[in-house]
């Protein structure tokens, strides 16, 4: 199985916090998170080189969302804080082995099935 595996979602009130993990089980350049809610196109949260290097965030969750670095290569998490009902969507972890590490979800070979994110009023 090369797809990555995502866990940690769930249900949260307006203001609060959810860890999502993301674990590769092969060697992989670049791992990134996206999310896509009913009726919206997939979008780009954050993105991070497995190994090391910089992080990037999508304008919409910048200074809320953080990412770090697992002990274990290729594990990846998506620290999401002050959660909004915005936030509400199916979360997918994508890896990219030798690309670019963009947020073009095209540039993603591998996807995870998904971890669903509710965030109530």
């Amino acid at each position: 199985q090369v797809q990555p595996v995502e866990s940690g979602g769930g249900s949260v009130q307006a203001g609060g916090s959810l860890i999502l993990s993301c674990i590769a089980s092969n060697d992989t350049r670049c791992m990134g998170w996206f999310r896509q809610a009913p009726g919206k196109e997939r979008e780009g949260v954050a993105r991070i080189y497995s190994r090391s290097g910089p992080k990037y965030y999508a304008d919409l969750v910048k200074g809320r969302f953080t990412l770090s670095r697992g002990a274990a290569q290729n594990t990846v998490y998506l620290h999401m804080n002050d959660l909004k009902p915005d936030d509400t969507a199916m979360y997918y972890c994508a890896t990219d082995p030798t690309g670019p590490c963009t947020w073009d979800p095209r540039t993603y070979a591998y996807w995870g099935q998904g971890t669903q994110v509710t965030v109530s009023s």
